[in-house]
C-alpha cells in the first residue's frame, strides 16, 4: 500500500525539464556546502576556538564540498561554485544557456544557508557580540586575516589588495586543475563515487594551505551572498566597506578573482596535459594476457 502511494506521488511530482532539476541540484547542493562550511566557521568564532579551530573549519568546507558534490553531482555536475560554471562554459565545457541558471540557484542556495546558520546560532550570537562587528561577519564572508608578528604585535592591516586577488587567483586556479584531472576519464580514470571525497580533499588542502591571508573563499556565491546576508541581519555597511592595507574595499576580490582563476586553472590543465592525451585508437592500459596467450606464444616471443 504503502509502495503504491508513493509511486503514484512520484509521478505527480516528478519533474521532467532537466533546467528546473539541475536548478533544485545546484540550488540544494549550495545551500549543503554553506550551512555546514559557515557552521564550522560560527562554532569556532562563537567558542573562541574551544569548540573549533581553523583546522575544524578545513575540515567543515572539506567535508562539506565533499556533501554538496553528492547531493548535486549526478543531476547537474555539482558545480556549487559560479566560478566553476563559467570556468567550464568559457572552454566550452558547460552550455552558456545555462550559466545564468546555474548562478542564480547557487547564490540563492547560498543566502538560505546563511539564513540557517544566523538562526540556529541566534543566541549564541547575540551573547557573544550584542552590537555586531567584523568579528562576527567573518562567519558568513571573508576578510582579511591577522598576525602576530615576531614582536608580538597584532597586525590587522597587512594584506593589500593586489595580495589578496592573487591568492584567490591562485587558489581557485588549483581547485579548476584537480577538478578537472579528477574528472578526467582518460586520465587516472576515478571512479565516479570517488570524485566527491576527492574534490572535498583538494578544498581541504587549499584551506591547510591558503587559508591564511583572507580564508579561501575561491567561490563568489560562498562570499557574495552572505556577505548581502549581513547586511540584512545588522552589520550595516560595514561588509562592504572592509578594507585592505590601502584602504581599498575587499569585497570585489573574493568575488571577482575566482572567475579569473577558474578559467586559467581549466586552461593550465587544458593545454598541459587534457590536449596531449593519445587518440583513441593509440590509447590503451596495459593488458593481462590470458592462459591462452601465453599458451600460443611460441619460443622466440612471438605469437605462432
Amino acid at each position: 500500500m504503502a509502495n503504491k502511494f508513493l509511486e503514484a506521488l512520484q509521478s505527480k511530482l516528478r519533474l521532467r525539464n532537466v533546467i528546473i532539476r539541475e536548478f533544485l541540484a545546484e540550488f540544494l547542493g549550495t545551500f549543503i556546502l554553506i550551512v555546514f562550511g559557515n557552521a564550522a566557521v560560527a562554532q569556532a568564532v562563537l567558542t573562541n576556538n574551544v569548540k573549533g579551530s581553523f583546522f575544524a573549519i578545513n575540515w567543515g568546507y572539506g567535508l562539506a564540498v565533499t556533501l554538496a558534490v553528492l547531493v548535486s553531482g549526478g543531476v547537474s555536475g555539482g558545480h556549487v561554485n559560479p566560478a566553476v560554471t563559467l570556468a567550464m562554459a568559457v572552454w566550452g565545457k558547460h552550455p552558456w544557456s545555462k550559466v545564468p541558471v546555474y548562478m542564480v540557484a547557487q547564490y540563492l542556495g547560498a543566502l538560505l544557508a546563511s539564513l540557517a546558520v544566523f538562526a540556529v546560532y541566534i543566541n549564541a550570537l547575540d551573547a557573544f557580540e550584542p552590537h555586531r562587528s567584523l568579528a562576527t561577519a567573518g562567519i558568513w564572508a571573508t576578510y582579511p586575516g591577522s598576525m602576530t608578528n615576531i614582536n608580538g604585535t597584532l597586525v590587522t592591516d597587512f594584506l593589500s589588495n593586489g595580495n589578496g586577488f592573487g591568492d584567490q587567483v591562485l587558489g581557485t586556479m588549483l581547485l579548476l586543475i584537480c577538478v578537472c584531472a579528477i574528472t578526467d576519464p582518460r586520465n587516472m580514470e576515478v571512479p565516479k563515487y570517488m570524485v566527491p571525497l576527492l574534490v572535498g580533499f583538494v578544498v581541504l588542502n587549499i584551506g591547510i594551505c591558503f587559508g591564511f591571508n583572507s580564508g579561501y573563499a575561491i567561490n563568489p556565491a560562498r562570499d557574495l551572498a552572505p556577505r548581502l546576508f549581513t547586511i540584512l541581519a545588522g552589520w550595516g555597511e560595514t561588509p562592504f566597506t572592509a578594507a585592505t592595507s590601502e584602504g581599498l574595499a575587499w569585497w570585489w576580490v573574493p568575488v571577482v578573482a575566482p572567475h579569473i582563476g577558474a578559467v586559467l586553472g581549466v586552461m593550465v590543465y587544458l593545454f598541459l596535459v587534457e590536449l596531449h592525451h593519445p587518440e583513441s585508437q593509440e590509447f590503451a592500459l596495459p593488458q593481462v594476457l590470458s592462459h591462452e596467450s601465453v599458451a600460443s606464444l611460441s619460443m622466440d616471443g612471438k605469437y605462432s
